[in-house]
């Protein structure tokens, strides 16, 4: 397993599910939000963020975590195992409250330096809608590489904590 690319909703787990991965992988970790977000929450411009994109998955070795639809066919070429976190609207919701708790004030490791956790109700918006906004349009793209990739979707806790286990147990070889 060289390339894993972690999807979801904001707070469905990428970032902590990300970092899992990496140590049992022994893969770098490459948290996308990090790198599109500039200080003050500003984003990086369509053009420049096209070249990062491509720039990163056309590393021989990573776990990228992150949506960012406009540039998902890249990721999902390049990668090798596709996680989708599926979670409930209202879990993902209660992580990024607790995240918002727990960060205050402060910038998230998987952040960019200079974007305080915030929970505004844009934001609260955004994770409410990702159901159905985004998640049919990544279950689309899913399904048109079904036949060339390994893709696992977790639609819980549970499932998720049980992929690491596995993992963890096979020593980073897939055995589903």
């Amino acid at each position: 397993m060289n390339r894993v690319l972690v999807l979801g909703s904001a707070g469905s787990g990428k970032s902590t599910l990300s970092q899992q991965l990496g140590g049992i992988f022994k893969l770098p970790v490459i948290h996308l939000d990090k790198y599109y977000w500039k200080p003050n929450w500003e984003p990086t411009p369509n053009e420049e963020w096209d070249k990062r994109v491509e720039y990163f998955t056309m590393q021989e070795h990573w776990i990228i975590d992150g949506n960012y639809s406009r540039t998902l066919d890249k990721r999902l070429e390049r990668a090798d195992l596709i996680i989708f976190l599926d979670m409930s609207r209202w879990l993902c919701l209660y992580r990024i409250l607790k995240r918002r708790i727990m960060y205050h004030k402060k910038t998230r490791p998987d952040m960019n330096e200079e974007c305080p956790e915030k929970f505004d109700f844009e934001f609260i918006k955004w994770v409410w809608n990702y159901r159905k906004r985004s998640r049919v349009n990544t279950l689309n793209k899913l399904a048109k590489v079904k036949d060339e990739k390994e893709i696992i979707i977790v639609k819980n806790r549970k499932q998720a904590a049980e992929l690491i286990l596995r993992l963890d147990r096979s020593k980073g070889e897939l055995i589903i």
